[in-house]
Formats: structure tokens, sequence, C-alpha cells
């Protein structure tokens, strides 16, 4: 075999050397945003996740810090950086129409409790950081989805000024078919006087995946002052509801109900404060904290329309509709113990009383996927209706 010559010898060096140069440089390169992904995400996780003065680990997998009530999230907004806190609604019911609500269950509950002058707060892992599709979901105030295929049952009042509602739901564990999709039920409290500059505050119970890393229900809280272009799920952004309370924690389990058994309920009440303005939630008998009415321009006054019912979002998997459950997962159709409900439903008048609402609109996107009952009245449970649906079936390809 013949020798190589020096300048080939030379050529076949310079080119492993070249490969090794690229390789090395390659591998800094990774290893450099890698880093700089690493510091992103401590950076985050440092400024979600408040000093505790407690912590508890739920059954459930979640950590439960009790967080003093000056040093959480909420305050880390600049808009309320000269906020004066408000330990307790002003208000007191003139007439209620609701019966009186049981404690609210949370799995956390079954393995401690925070001290008084603490809030609890679930923890924000590495893990729910990096299972994003971008840790700038924690570090900006934008929408975890786009605005394409949300699908909805709703009940929905207009024509007054609205300055609370009420209902109790029936909270359920339907399937949710893509990890990035969701299904929630909820109330809406909206001001829609300016269509270009929609706010609103909504609560209730959600499955998430993307959100939360598991199938459990969840009480959530959302708030936007500007068309949903920026926005606000519980404290995974810019927050704004101002925890007072220390036995509720918003991001945390839900038991959910048996379908043909028991039933566990959520009771939420959001209700303006004629004095300072502030719209405070109310779950069960319990005043867990309130959204400052410094945050919105036209619902510092009131609120336009008031909504309540079922959302989810249809990614349409292989061009197929989703099978992810509204409600209970089954239509109005089957009623108490298997689909679920909105009942003891009512309004906060301009007289600041509770009262039962009237005129409903009905809000059906896809009536054979999910739909909703006409509301009807009880002697037991107020106004109320059914609503939810499992999704595709034959009549919902």
């Amino acid at each position: 075999m013949a020798k190589l010559g020096n300048e080939k010898i030379t050529w076949i060096l310079s080119v492993v050397f070249c490969f090794f140069l690229s390789s090395v440089l390659a591998m800094a390169s990774t290893c450099d945003g890698g880093f700089a992904k690493e510091l992103e995400v401590e950076k985050i996780l440092k400024k979600l996740n408040k000093p505790a003065v407690k912590s508890i680990k739920s059954p459930d997998g979640d950590m439960i810090d009790c967080v003093h009530i000056l040093k959480q999230p909420a305050f880390d907004n600049p808009a309320l950086k000269n906020h004066k806190i408000q330990m307790r609604p002003t208000f007191h019911p003139k007439t209620t129409n609701f019966s009186k609500s049981n404690p609210i269950a949370q799995t956390w509950h079954q393995s401690g409790s925070c001290p008084e002058g603490t809030v609890p707060i679930r923890r924000t892992t590495k893990d729910d950081i990096l299972k994003e599709d971008s840790i700038q979901q924690f570090s900006v105030r934008r929408s975890l989805y786009s605005t394409n295929g949300h699908e909805y049952a709703v009940a929905d009042l207009s024509g007054d000024r609205y300055y609370g509602a009420h209902a109790s739901i029936n909270i359920w564990k339907p399937p949710v078919q893509e990890y990035n999709e969701f299904s929630l039920s909820q109330i809406w409290i909206l001001n829609r006087d300016d269509p270009n500059n929609v706010e609103s505050i909504e609560a209730g119970w959600q499955i998430s995946r993307q959100i939360y890393g598991d199938d459990n229900p969840r009480l959530f809280t959302f708030w936007t002052n500007d068309s949903y272009q920026t926005r606000c799920y519980n404290l995974n952004c810019q927050p704004g509801f101002v925890q007072v309370d220390n036995k509720v924690a918003v991001r945390s389990s839900l038991e959910p109900s048996i379908y043909g058994g028991s039933q566990n309920e959520l009771s939420i009440l959001i209700r303006k404060d004629p004095e300072t303005g502030n719209w405070w939630m109310q779950v069960g008998d319990t005043s867990v904290g309130y959204w400052p009415g410094s945050l919105y321009n036209r619902m510092s006054e009131s609120a336009s329309n008031v909504q309540w019912g079922g959302e989810i979002i249809n990614l349409r998997s292989n061009g197929q509709h989703t099978t992810t459950g509204m409600g209970s997962g089954y239509f109005p159709e089957e009623v108490y113990g298997k689909a679920s409900f909105f009942k003891e439903l009512s309004i906060v008048d301009a007289n600041d009383n509770l009262v039962s609402p009237k005129n409903f609109g009905i809000i059906v996107t896809n009536p054979y996927c999910y739909n909703i009952t006409a509301y009807d009245y009880s002697n037991d449970s107020g106004v109320y209706f059914y609503y939810g649906g499992p999704g595709r079936n034959p009549n919902c390809p």
C-alpha cells in the first residue's frame, strides 16, 4: 500500500481538527444554552415561591407553603405597590337564597393546616416550569392557550348592572384527551361596556395537565383587564388575587363527585365590596381573598354580564373532535347524580341584595358535543341547570 504524502496527511489532520473543534463549540453552545435556561428557571422559582413559615406535603404530591400574608406573590405586581391589604369584606348580605355551605374539602387538609397570619400557596416546581411550552408562561402575563378551539355550554345574563354572582357547582373529574387541552366549570363576572377592552373575573374548578401536571380537579382563579390580551391564571404570572384566608389554597386538588353516588360541591360567591371596590371571592362560608378594584377600569364600578357554565379546549387531534369531557362528561339529560349542575344561582343587585336571576340567554357552541338544559327553579336548589357532555360521540365526529 502506498504511503500517504505529507500534503494528504496534513489535509486529513486538518479535517479531523475542524470536526473536533466544531463538536467542542457545539457542545459549549448547548451547555451554555442549557445553563442559561437553568438560571432562568431558578430565577422564576425564586420569584414565585416565597419563603415559607411552614410547609405541608399533600397526599397528592403537592407541597403547600404557608407564606406570610404580606409576602404573597400578589404584591409583586407593580399595580399593587402601594396597596393596603383588606383583611375582611365590609358587606353583610341583606338576603340570601342559598343554603349554608360545608367547608371546602381539599386534599392537602389531610396533612395539616397553615397558621394564622399565613396563606397556603401550592409550591411551583422546576418540572412545572419545564413542562410548559416555554418558561415565558411563568414570567409574563399571557395565555397558556390559543384563542381557537374553545367550546362552551353557558347560561348568560346581561341587560343590567351586576355586583356579584353565586352558584354551587358539583365537582367532577372528566377525561381530558390532550396534554394542552382543559376542562373547566366556572362563574364569569364580565364588563363588556367597551367591546375592545373586556374585563373579567373568573373562578371555579379546572382540570389541566399543562397547568397542574395531573388530572385532578383544582380550584382556580383567573382575571384579565384588557380583552384577554394579557391574563393570569392563579399565581403563574403577574398576580392580582390577594389572599387573606389560611385554609383554602388556590391550585389545590378538590375531591370529585361519584357518578351515581355522593356529590361534592364547590360553592363560590364573587362580590364587589361597596366600600372598597374590591371583588371578593367566598368559597363555602370562607372569604378567601379578593381582586383589587384598582386592577380594573370599568369593572371598578360594576359588571355588565354574568355567566355560569362549562368550557373546554378542542384541538381536533387527527381531524376528530376531542373526547375531553365537560362537567361530569355526561349530557345534562342524565340529571342529578350523573350530570353536572349549577344550582342556587344568585346575583348581587344595585341594592346590594343577593337575588335569583331571571331571563337567561343560553350559549352553546356545539350541542351535539356538549349541551345545557333550560334553567329551572326548585325550593331546594333555587335557580339551577344541568350542562356538559362527552365530546366526541356518533353525533359529534
